[in-house]
């Protein structure tokens, strides 16, 4: 009983947070209640046991930070000026917002990125006249892809390197950034072939943007200089935790704390706390007691052997099914609660005798993160990019993106696969592991 009850729930669960109906959020939580009511798990097993605190509070840090960050006016002040360094032409901007939007998203993280980077592409476009859906679909697939890079870049690289201790921030850029870079070469230039004929802009235009002054964005106060150390500390931080053998989330929360002390008598904290995506890491925290259930009743340990029967045991196999099976379904549902469900998943593969699992774990951070860009569905910057898009009446359409994200992701999922095995499986097998 208790298996079927976990199941409905979750399918129940996972449909509603799709539609987008209901408050995904609320959603989340809900589910994490009826199991609680249920009795699938006790109050002390979802909080001791299957919330990842450490996930939750590194995010909770990395917004705060970022929050202060915006409101120096930092971010919108380096879009607005490139614009100007590129003297309004759609080209090189095309170019110039893919770039900073793919840095900034292994640097930060995506969510945030396209926060930053979308209210300022859809100001810019709208001066020169120009249509927004291509600047919005690069500034997409650069987020993904630039996320995919780093541990911190996108939400399911975050899962996994709170999941997976030897996996540090330099591991990440080691393993995950050599490939991201190959991929988002391809993208950039294909899309710039793709879109060439339509990005034009009237000279009047330019000349308005160009009129524009970009330091009054800034606010010249000692929180901008401020806000720069700290984010350049905690960064230097994370490059440096496995040296300095302190946890990523202990840097972040210092970083968080120490801005927040600097800038007390300039901005008050109440205002930063409300700035912080707090239905985003609700939706985390109902999303972990969702899988706890389904990992309490025995379902996460039965698609592991299930897994493992289909690959014969075969490392290879194993490895390059999960990256397809990561990528295809991260496609169609959100990629945050599809990893948070098979972190479990290939950590039982232990007891099946594979030892070596870092290969498997890229597999699944390079599905994940890439195989969000197949939909509008596909990953939360996505989604953040459509509803800013649509609160400025330009609404992306949702079979439009698809026709350009599947056939880049399959794209995508080929090259990963040729990567994986190159660099990790080849090796292994001449070395007859």
């Amino acid at each position: 009983m208790e298996v079927i009850l976990a199941t409905v729930i979750f399918i129940i669960s996972y449909v509603f947070i799709m539609t987008e109906k209901i408050n995904r959020a609320v959603v989340a939580l809900s589910g994490g209640a009826l199991l609680l009511l249920t009795g699938v798990y006790s109050a002390n097993e979802m909080f001791m046991h299957y919330i990842d605190w450490n996930t939750i509070a590194l995010l909770f840090s990395m917004m705060l930070l970022i929050s202060i960050t915006e409101k120096t006016g930092l971010f919108s002040f380096i879009a607005i000026r490139f614009a100007q360094r590129v003297r309004g032409s759609p080209i090189p901007l095309f170019i110039g917002v893919s770039i900073l939007t793919a840095i900034g998203s292994a640097l930060l993280d995506n969510v945030t990125t396209v926060l930053i980077f979308v209210p300022i592409i859809l100001k810019v476009t709208k001066q020169l006249s120009l249509p927004a859906f291509p600047y919005l679909l690069i500034i997409i697939f650069s987020s993904n892809i630039g996320g995919t890079a780093t541990l911190i870049g996108d939400p399911p690289n975050i899962m996994i390197g709170q999941a997976v201790d030897h996996l540090t921030f330099l591991s990440f850029v080691n393993h995950l950034a050599p490939l991201a870079i190959i991929i988002f070469i391809i993208m950039l230039a294909l899309m710039v072939l793709l879109f060439r004929g339509t990005l034009t802009a009237q000279k009047t235009n330019i000349h308005e943007l160009m009129a524009m002054d970009a330091s009054s964005f800034l606010v010249k106060s000692p929180m901008l200089y401020q806000s720069v150390f700290v984010l350049v500390l905690t960064l230097s931080g994370f490059m440096l935790h496995s040296i300095l053998h302190i946890e990523l989330t202990i840097i972040a929360l210092s970083g968080a704390i120490l801005l927040l002390l600097l800038t007390e008598k300039e901005i008050e904290t109440e205002h930063i706390f409300a700035k912080v995506e707090w239905v985003t890491l609700f939706f985390f925290i109902g999303l972990f007691t969702l899988v706890g259930g389904l990992e309490e009743v025995g379902i996460i340990d039965e698609m592991a052997r299930a897994i493992v029967r289909s690959t014969e045991g075969d490392f290879s196999k194993t490895a390059i099914l999960i990256l397809w099976i990561s990528g295809l379904f991260s496609g169609i549902v959100d990629n945050i609660p599809f990893v948070a469900a098979m972190i479990p998943v290939i950590e039982e593969f232990e007891s099946y005798g594979m030892v070596y699992l870092d290969p498997i774990w890229w597999s699944l951070a390079l599905g994940a993160c890439l195989g969000g860009n197949a939909t509008l569905v596909g990953a939360s910057a996505n989604v953040v990019v459509a509803g800013l898009a649509e609160g400025s009446n330009q609404k992306i359409p949702f079979i439009r993106f698809m026709l350009y994200g599947i056939p880049f992701v399959l794209f995508s999922l080929i090259i990963s696969t040729i990567y994986v095995y190159v660099r990790y499986l080849i090796p292994y097998m001449s070395q007859g592991l």
